[in-house]
């Protein structure tokens, strides 16, 4: 009864594919490109990482004061929910096809897939990335009855990764990779047959305690990193205590009119996440800097990092918003973004297609390489110790067209020291000069915007419309049809 009224309602919200019921828990334009590679290419598709107990969908539950409530608008928001737990919480197995005759560039690294050492770096590397999805069952977000963040929160998740990954450069060794092993298993206390020593439960004097829960997937073949590892997840944790986590978003967003249940925009992202990073009390080191205008201050920058004796030099991570087209991706862009993309410095991208946000990491030829939060995982407690770590790491990358890529993107960069700040500056500047021609992606300013803006304030105009000098001759653009906030270029 429950599921007929449910997906009759359903075919009333225009935003709702159902389609996925039956194919994906992704969107029709999800679907994998054809099969073209040859036979030889199959071992680089088995990269899973469910169980086998966690294929089939969650059941789509209505409780009876639901039934007999008045409030129908809750009850309505109660089935769209479970909805999209269906829609996004039935895994299915989706290939990407990968090319071993083309290299894999992942965020500054070269892999070639032909050579088997290469496939296996790339493997682990790729697993090492924090991958944040959405999530159900956990605490109710502040001013709503949201318990889940599905079908909503992609671009929140898509963010939290791109900070994630600069989290890792800030806090872990350059050359640190999640010990994780390929058995498939269900639960930490159900490690599939330990191999050996290493994958054995051991307590903190090395000694044997299999009475004790075992560690998540070989995590203790490293402990102080892995504690660093865990502690960093939990700060990503879905619970309002957590300095990164989505109520802790959700509520620095109400300052840019963004409420749970909207869609947040790359660039309401980056600010978001540059005022979570200043409240937090656990990263005195480390400053977040928002490009404004696609310029990046370089004074404004100095500012920031510049600080009194012992800490010299704050480590900073920089976002810059920018819009690289108008509805569709303008193809001048796409080497220039390959270019970023080649970069140690380079942190990822929130990026993904209309309103469908994608954390992308890297390229093969003509595809993006990127880590997908559209699948609902239920909320796992980083309170409890050695809390599992797998629903946090992916072993199957995804591939996507360029041509598919939305224009509205947030591109991210982290620099640990000064003179790494001044190799960013120089790296990033020639990276971009294949986009200089014709309009550049984004540009480096010696001066500040502070002292910018006191000589422009009594000259800017109090509305919606954007002045661009082109040819010189000022141009009107109306903003207020974009799908973002950027200037259209």
């Amino acid at each position: 009864m429950y599921t007929g009224v449910l997906l009759g309602l359903m075919k009333r919200n225009d935003d709702i594919d159902m389609k996925a019921v039956s194919t994906s828990p992704h969107s029709a334009s999800d679907c994998c490109e054809p099969n073209t590679s040859s036979a030889a290419d199959d071992s680089m598709d088995d990269w899973l990482f469910l169980s086998s107990e966690s294929t089939g969908p969650p059941a789509v539950q209505v409780s009876q004061d639901d039934q007999e409530g008045d409030d129908t608008g809750k009850f309505k928001t109660k089935l769209v929910s479970a909805w999209r737990s269906v829609k996004y919480g039935w895994p299915l197995k989706q290939k990407s096809k990968f090319s071993r005759s083309s290299p894999v560039t992942m965020l500054g690294t070269s892999f070639e897939l032909k050579e088997e050492g290469d496939r296996e770096r790339f493997r682990r590397s790729f697993t090492s990335l924090l991958w944040l999805t959405y999530r159900r069952g956990f605490p109710q977000l502040a001013g709503c009855s949201l318990t889940t963040d599905s079908g909503w929160g992609c671009v929140l998740r898509t963010g939290q990764m791109l900070l994630a990954k600069g989290l890792l450069l800030h806090l872990m060794p350059p050359d640190w990779m999640w010990s994780a092993n390929r058995h498939t298993v269900t639960d930490d206390m159900n490690l599939s047959r330990p191999a050996n020593r290493a994958e054995r439960g051991w307590n903190l004097n090395g000694k044997s305690n299999n009475r004790c829960r075992r560690l998540s997937l070989d995590s203790q073949l490293d402990r102080p990193m892995e504690a660093t590892h865990r502690r960093l997840v939990s700060w990503f944790a879905d619970n309002p205590e957590a300095p990164f986590g989505i109520h802790q978003l959700v509520e620095l967003g109400k300052s840019s009119g963004k409420k749970a249940g909207d869609w947040y925009g790359p660039s309401i992202m980056a600010h978001i996440l540059r005022k979570a990073s200043a409240a937090s009390a656990d990263l005195p080191d480390l400053t977040v800097y928002v490009a404004q205008d696609c310029t990046i201050y370089l004074q404004d920058v100095r500012r920031l990092c510049e600080g009194p004796p012992p800490q010299s030099w704050k480590s900073i991570i920089i976002l810059v918003p920018v819009r690289l087209g108008g509805q569709d991706l303008n193809p001048s862009y796409i080497t220039c973004v390959k270019n970023l993309l080649t970069l140690q410095c380079c942190i990822g991208i929130i990026g993904g297609k209309p309103k469908h946000s994608l954390f992308f990491v890297g390229f093969q030829d003509d595809h993006l390489l990127y880590l997908d939060p559209h699948y609902c995982q239920p909320t796992v407690d980083t309170t409890k110790e050695n809390f599992p770590l797998e629903s946090f790491h992916c072993k199957h990358p995804r591939k996507m067209a360029f041509s598919r890529m939305d224009p509205s993107c947030t591109i991210g960069f982290y620099a640990k020291r000064q003179k790494d700040f001044d190799s960013l500056c120089t790296a990033v500047k020639k990276a971009l000069s294949t986009s200089a021609e014709r309009y550049p992606m984004f540009i480096f300013s010696e001066g500040g915007r502070c002292e910018e803006e006191e000589e422009e304030e009594s000259s800017t105009p109090a509305n919606n419309l954007t002045y661009i000098q082109r040819k010189k001759e000022l141009t009107r653009v109306n903003t207020s049809d974009s799908m973002d906030e950027f200037v259209l270029l």
